[in-house]
């Protein structure tokens, strides 16, 4: 896995910058695409429903962990 590079986003109309591995960064916009929204769309959705205590990096992280996750339980459980 690569170092954590720094990707620009736009939230509220405001520029901001989050640190992110490349493996989670093509993720994240995967997730976006797979419902039909932008990144800066989705990253406001999880800035918005994150604690003051948690970074967005760490928010952004956590969102797409739990996205597969919640896939692969609903493959596992389908069998």
């Amino acid at each position: 896995m690569n170092r954590p590079v720094k990707h620009s986003l736009t939230l509220g109309g405001h520029r901001t910058s989050v640190s992110l591995e490349d493996e989670f960064w093509a993720a994240f916009r995967a997730i976006a695409a797979a419902n039909n929204k932008g990144i800066n769309e989705l990253a406001a959705e999880i800035d918005a429903e994150r604690g003051m205590d948690m970074g967005l990096a760490t928010a952004i992280r956590l969102f797409v962990l739990r996205w597969y996750r919640q896939r692969a339980d609903q493959t596992f459980s389908g069998l």
